[in-house]
């Protein structure tokens, strides 16, 4: 086996056991401060590490574009992650992170990668209520769950790409996605920790016609399910005629894809609801990990009518008449 098939495998048995690694970097100085605060990605996002290479300045493009670079024939765009976060490097960024994320690869101009950290998914806490802004996703606690523990701030990929590269809004109406039936009174559980991707999956849910729970995290959408299959439980009910399937990130603060798929499948209550998992992360090892935690599908985001075709055929239906 390869050093980097290896390294693959031993990620994958990470994701399994609600761990990852985190790769940390320095943008610079944080905006009205001396501090070189952290800022992480996970590995998995991150295809090769390398020296800034040339790169040419396209006319007319963002202020937060520093141009396009030729990496092993493949164009792909160079984002200043310093000035989108406003940081101040001592001097110009020096290393590009070449990242894979939701069908594209682009390149992120940092001033120094730090460090390679295992982490558990419950050492990292969703920043939605300590920030405003929507560039930082999570906190990530690198020295446990503990007071005083040293902090990174995990950005939100799916939010810079939509800020800087917005490209054209997709297409979501009833017209392009067509309508999914689902029993009466049933519900989609949705879990996602990104904003923008949640407002997406909103959109496309609302569009098919799907009623549906909305989560933030992996903990969170189990802990609804725990709370249904105990309402089920005391009415003589199935938990499935509550919710109907789940359809959840890999990628969330206190527990991940991996985990809640696993934790789902090894239940008896819940192990008929169908988990399809809905991810920014690609690859075959991490398809292949799914298999091995029993979800039923899986499919990159975000295409809203790729989304409404997996989730029809899981569901087994047809577009309602």
């Amino acid at each position: 086996m390869s050093s980097s098939q290896h390294d693959v495998e031993q990620r994958t048995n990470l994701a399994g056991n609600n761990r990852f690694e985190l790769l940390l970097f320095r943008l610079g100085e944080a905006p009205n401060s001396t501090q070189r605060e952290l800022y992480g990605i996970n590995v998995f996002k991150v295809r090769e590490i390398i020296e800034m290479p040339a790169f040419t300045v396209i006319a007319g493009a963002s202020d937060n574009i520093l141009g396009i670079a030729d990496i092993r024939g493949q164009i792909i765009p160079v984002i200043d992650l310093p000035r989108l976060t406003g940081c101040t490097p001592r001097g110009k960024p020096r290393i590009l992170l070449v990242t894979e994320f939701a069908r594209t690869t682009q390149g992120f101009a940092v001033e120094e990668v730090d460090d390679i950290v295992r982490l558990e998914w419950d050492q990292v806490l969703s920043a939605e209520a300590h920030s405003s802004g929507k560039t930082v996703t999570s906190i990530a606690r690198l020295d446990g769950n503990v007071d005083g523990s040293r902090l990174a701030q995990l950005l939100d990929v799916e939010q810079i790409l939509r800020d800087v590269l917005p490209g054209s809004e997709p297409d979501i109406t009833e017209a392009t996605v067509g309508r999914v039936a689902i029993a009466r009174g049933a519900k989609i559980l949705a879990a996602d920790d990104s904003g923008v991707a949640r407002s997406l999956i909103e959109q496309s849910l609302t569009a098919m016609g799907l009623p549906f729970i909305m989560a933030k995290t992996g903990l969170e959408a189990w802990n609804l399910l725990e709370a249904a299959e105990k309402r089920a439980h005391s009415s003589g009910r199935a938990v499935s005629d509550e919710i109907a399937l789940v359809l959840t990130d890999l990628e969330m603060p206190e527990m991940d894809g991996f985990t809640l798929t696993r934790k789902i499948k090894g239940n008896a209550a819940l192990r008929s609801i169908p988990v399809v998992i809905h991810s920014s992360l690609s690859g075959s090892a991490n398809e292949e990990h799914v298999r091995k935690v029993g979800a039923d599908a899986y499919i990159s985001k975000f295409v809203a009518q790729e989304l409404a075709t997996v989730l029809r055929e899981t569901l087994g239906h047809t577009v309602a008449a």
